[in-house]
């Protein structure tokens, strides 16, 4: 029998992270940090850069070291720092800390102690430790446990304690069912009743007062209804309308939880997924006691908040979406850490939260601190202020998006990965440390996709299309192509320009040549009807592809899938909707905008389990109308609001 499940809480520990500093080093840290100026302490602690952090996930150990080359040309890319045993004692990477971030260098000293391609790349460095804990955070939204709790069925006098209604059912009598369906049991030697949890066959609404709207309620929030609509068509107060929309989000987990695992069953020969970020404007309202509204700052009031979706393209499956806050953290434990660990003097890479807004806690300056103490007072006072405005911080988005294609490498089998990708620096680094050793054994091609002009219309793009489409047609007439479908025709089109194409380029440097990304991008030969031109680049090595292999590689390339689903939530859900212009003109009103990041996620994981089980498709004329779920085949009917709130 299944067992009604919750949310997961922090004290879980659903991931384990090793702590990676020693007892050793962090009494040092201690004794150092009123004798060192900060730089120096910094200086001193560096080596936490290539530290990996081991992390323990439902009995599997993983490794975290994400600190590496991430130009998929260089020779370095994805491996580790190391010291060469040859005069001087070269390290294949150097790290230059004086700029206020801290960069990585391919050393490329080393081309001259081995024919290796080293083209002196820069890298940013990013904190392991920090990774982990975003993995860790996005493990624990996306997760749901089984209810666990302490019964006691017997008095205190009773002889009987060590037998319960689970091993000694003869020694208790059934008492019927209470008011939340939960089962009664009464001792027959004490006579004590004992109520005890129901599963899920026996009570699908644990705890729910007026089930039966969940349904119409589940249909509200994803079809564009603001909250107090909601409240006022259900006739529900405020508080009962987030209970409920944590109690729907919860079961969209479950129901996640029991298909979603059917994706690691699954063999992929080949996918092909376009990961994208939605940027929506925080409209962070202050406290309640906690100064006037009205006179905060307007940069204060709309922090940018990133929500990172991937999708596969050609099912439109989503399989995450995630939003780059962390709505659990507290400014009492980035507080602790900093006094324990002495975070405020190390470099980025070195701190726990280094993926926060604010990473560490404002200390006193010490003796040899280049600081002042008005200075201090103005940085602690930021720091306490924000304090003041909805619990947590924003994340740098770069972490949730190397956490969250790390869990897709987990969730799917795939044995040739397609990453398709607009021109987001942080996204394309995000892909080359999670799967770097997939891109160096060729396993994983990368692609960018843009569009050439945004700005014109609908109706414009498809006299675009139009021309296009007989431009077509009339090059396969002037080399005697009998094809007639304009698809294959733009195929054979792009087979044809990729013979003298090349997305790399062949640089000379010591006497040796080496290969580089050129930053050519090819033009797709058929535009999109609703965008027009696009162009595509590769990033990675395809120079062991055919020109046919690559031309339907590319030809498939596109941001459809994560483009849709956006659209979907700007559509459907009124608190990520886009700004509206104000009454008095005077720039973008986000009135709407969603004050708590944490129902944004829950809303958007709602709206991701509809889109993908519940809303069926045609993606041609001729097609059946199937569900994204269908498609990518772990699902064999459409779904609705019923089947996933009541498991039927």
């Amino acid at each position: 029998m299944a067992k009604l499940k919750r949310l997961v809480d922090r004290n879980d520990n659903l991931i384990e992270i090793e702590v990676p500093v020693s007892d050793v080093e962090l009494q040092e840290r201690k004794e150092l940090y009123e004798k060192l100026p900060p730089n120096r302490f910094a200086t001193k602690f560096r080596s936490t850069l290539f530290r990996p952090v081991k992390t323990r996930l439902k009995g599997q150990e993983f490794v975290i070291q994400m600190n590496c080359c991430m130009s998929p040309y260089c020779s370095n890319f994805g491996l580790p720092q190391v010291k060469y045993d040859v005069k001087g004692k070269p390290q294949r990477y150097t790290l230059d800390s004086n700029s206020q971030k801290s960069r990585l260098y391919c050393n490329s000293a080393l081309i001259e102690l081995n024919t290796n391609n080293t083209l002196g790349c820069v890298n940013t460095t990013l904190s392991n430790w920090a990774i982990a804990e975003e993995i860790k955070r996005l493990e624990e939204i996306n997760s749901v446990v089984p209810m666990e709790t302490e019964y006691q069925f017997h008095r205190d006098d009773c002889e009987h304690q060590d037998k319960t209604p689970f091993n000694h059912r003869d020694s208790f009598r059934s008492r019927g069912k209470s008011t939340s369906n939960s089962p009664k049991y009464q001792c027959k030697f004490c006579s004590k009743i004992t109520n005890v949890l129901p599963t899920n066959c026996q009570s699908t609404t644990y705890h729910q007062k007026r089930n039966d709207i969940l349904p119409i309620f589940a249909e509200l929030i994803t079809n564009h209804v603001p909250v107090r609509r909601v409240v006022k068509i259900l006739g529900i107060g405020s508080e009962t309308y987030y209970h409920k929309l944590k109690w729907l989000y919860r079961r969209c987990l479950e129901f996640l939880e029991r298909h979603e695992v059917k994706l690691k069953d699954t063999y992929l020969n080949e996918l092909f997924i376009n990961t994208d970020k939605m940027v929506y404007y925080l409209n962070n309202s202050k406290k309640k006691n906690a100064g006037s509204r009205y006179l905060e700052n307007e940069d204060e009031k709309n922090f940018q908040t990133h929500v990172v979706v991937s999708s596969d393209i050609l099912t439109r499956y989503v399989f995450r979406a995630d939003v780059a806050y962390d709505w659990d953290i507290t400014f009492t434990e980035i507080n602790d850490q900093t006094q324990a660990f002495k975070d405020d003097h190390l470099h980025s890479f070195a701190q726990r939260f280094g993926h926060l807004k604010h990473s560490y806690s404002p200390q006193p300056p010490t003796q040899f601190d280049i600081q002042s103490e008005y200075e201090y007072k103005k940085e602690y006072a930021e720091f306490t202020k924000r304090a003041d405005y909805v619990n947590g911080l924003h994340v740098n988005s770069t972490y949730t998006t190397i956490a969250h294609l790390w869990h897709i490498r987990q969730l799917l089998n795939v044995k040739e990965w397609r990453f398709v990708t607009d021109q987001d620096t942080s996204i394309i680094s995000a892909l080359m440390r999670v799967f770097s050793k997939e891109v160096r054994l060729s396993d994983l091609h990368h692609f960018i996709c843009k569009i050439v002009d945004k700005r014109k219309s609908l109706s414009e793009n498809m006299k675009v299309y139009g021309e296009a489409r007989f431009d077509l047609k009339e090059w396969a007439l002037a080399l005697g192509i009998e094809e007639k479908n304009t698809f294959q025709i733009a195929r054979l089109k792009l087979e044809h320009e990729l013979k003298s194409h090349h997305f790399f380029e062949e640089t000379n440097k010591e006497g040796k040549t080496f290969r580089k990304w050129a930053q050519n991008p090819i033009t797709h030969p058929l535009p999109f009807k609703d965008t027009g031109w696009a162009t595509v680049d590769v990033t990675t090595d395809v120079s062991s592809l055919e020109s046919r292999e690559l031309a339907r590689l590319i030809q498939k390339t596109n941001n459809k899938s994560t483009d849709t689903f956006i659209n979907q939530i700007r559509r459907g859900i009124t608190i990520l909707e886009r700004p509206l212009v104000s009454s008095r003109g005077d720039g973008k009103s986000y009135i709407y905008s969603n004050s708590n990041p944490k129902y944004a996620q829950y809303a958007i994981t709602i709206l991701r389990t509809c889109y993908n089980f519940c809303t069926p498709y045609k993606a041609f004329k001729k097609d059946q109308k199937l569900t994204s779920a269908q498609r990518i085949g772990i699902a064999d009917k459409v779904y609705d609001w019923k089947d996933i709130i009541y498991f039927r």
